[in-house]
């Protein structure tokens, strides 16, 4: 064996693994256990936080989220802990305010996120510029990610909007912005094999800087696609243990490991450690079954390869719709998902933009189009989440800012740059009840759940 690459892994069990699969239920109390041994395997990070953690734990798990990290770098010091940020969103469903997200970085950094992975809904790269500036002031590793996406008619990477120039062209900004590593970051798993081989070869003849993959299994080309990356020079692939791996997660490691054995990628990982790891996973997660989608007894969605849709935003319209009693029409929503997300310049279908295009879908076909509009919407077609891919629908865009609040001429700026800020007010709220930054940024994020999880947490009726 000659030529011997690196093979980055990054692994997502304990963050991505169990949001994709089980709403994002797992306690912490279920993640110390294995710690240690998952902190000997050499993963090169581990996704532990961010995303829709921060949220779950405050408001379903009666959890501290940054107690959470506290506690997992104790048992794993060996290993770089890594959050997935949503830029100017943080871990929330809108744009904060600078100083919430200057004060944010900066206590992830203390509890002992070394990585951060930050994306926008948008890709609107004037969103990283707060939080790219707040993790190098703090030391910290800054991994920018373009979210991947396809245009409506196009199956595969090409079309008007999102080809290979457009990808070069955002990751040469996100380089020249000071990142230290990139991720293409495909939420539905909807890149494909000979896609990725072409997107990665292109990004390595055009930045010098480390290449992650991030993909879902929801297609079940997600395996494939890494492999083919990983020929075309990736430096990083994301997996899972396989537990918690397929259906709307990830490939998992395993299969890799034996795969890749005696090549230049070959992974030195011990596999009986892993099998005890899967082993002890396979345990608890009767524990969370309630929270799986047993609906299918496949294990891909080959929907997704037409609309486009992640599993998690389809989980969320069947829910709005089971609300209203009106599941028979999930057809006629799927239909509309792809013309409203026209109509919003084709963001890609990340939180918060997945929810903000769904609900509006939904409102859409129930109500007739337009006739309601969710005050989100209101602030997208304004400008606060950011500039999209593509221009909105003007007339769509005049009929949604009328009588809007902010005016009706959007803004072209950085959001942010409009946004006072938010911490004052939040430690005025919460005078008498904690002086703690962590807290005061859990209720800055989140006032009325938030506000409930304190009021736990300090016993106050």
């Amino acid at each position: 064996m000659t030529d011997q690459k690196e093979l980055r892994i990054t692994d997502l069990t304990l963050r991505d693994g169990h949001q994709s699969l089980f709403a994002t239920r797992m306690k912490t109390d279920d993640m110390l256990p294995i710690a240690n041994k998952m902190d000997s395997i050499g993963f090169y990070s581990m996704e532990v936080w961010g995303g829709a953690t921060f949220d779950v734990m405050t408001r379903f798990l009666n959890e501290d989220p940054w107690e959470r990290v506290r506690l997992l770098k104790e048992k794993m010091p060996n290993t770089k802990l890594q959050m997935l940020l949503r830029g100017q969103n943080l871990v929330g469903y809108r744009n904060y305010a600078d100083d919430v997200v200057d004060a944010f970085v900066k206590k992830a950094s203390e509890v002992g996120i070394d990585i951060f992975r930050v994306f926008d809904a948008l890709n609107d790269e004037r969103n990283f510029l707060t939080s790219f500036k707040a993790i190098r002031k703090n030391k910290k590793h800054i991994q920018g990610a373009i979210s991947y996406s396809l245009t409506l008619k196009e199956k595969k990477l090409g079309g008007p909007i999102f080809n290979i120039d457009y990808y070069i062209e955002k990751a040469k900004i996100i380089e020249d912005m000071g990142a230290d590593s990139l991720c293409i970051k495909d939420m539905s798993g909807i890149i494909s094999p000979y896609d990725a081989y072409k997107l990665v070869s292109s990004l390595k003849a055009n930045i010098k800087i480390p290449i992650h993959l991030h993909t879902h299994y929801t297609s079940g080309m997600a395996s494939m696609s890494l492999l083919k990356a990983i020929e075309a020079g990736i430096d990083g692939i994301d997996t899972c243990l396989a537990p918690f791996s397929h259906r709307s997660s990830h490939p998992a490691l395993e299969p890799f490991i034996a795969t890749l054995k005696d090549t230049p990628h070959q992974l030195n990982f011990d596999l009986q450690t892993i099998a005890d790891i899967d082993d002890y996973l396979e345990g608890i997660i009767p524990k969370y079954m309630t929270f799986a989608d047993n609906t299918k007894y496949s294990v891909i969605d080959i929907g997704v390869l037409m609309h486009q849709i992640p599993g998690g935003m389809i989980s969320n319209l069947i829910s709005q719709l089971k609300q209203v009693k009106a599941l028979h029409r999930l057809k006629d929503v799927l239909e509309e998902v792809p013309r409203t997300r026209m109509e919003f310049g084709f963001p890609p279908l990340v939180t918060p933009t997945s929810q903000i295009v769904g609900v509006q879908a939904v409102f859409n076909v129930l109500q007739g189009r337009y006739k309601m509009i969710s005050s989100e919407v209101k602030d997208y077609f304004f400008g606060l989440y950011g500039r999209p891919p593509a221009p909105v629908d003007p007339e769509i865009r005049k009929k949604i800012l009328k009588g809007y609040d902010r005016g009706e001429i959007p803004i072209d700026v950085r959001p942010g740059d409009i946004l006072e800020p938010e911490l004052p007010k939040a430690r005025e709220t919460l005078k008498g009840i904690s002086e703690d930054m962590g807290d005061i940024l859990i209720y800055a994020l989140y006032p009325m759940t938030g506000m409930e999880f304190l009021k736990k947490k300090y016993g106050i009726s």
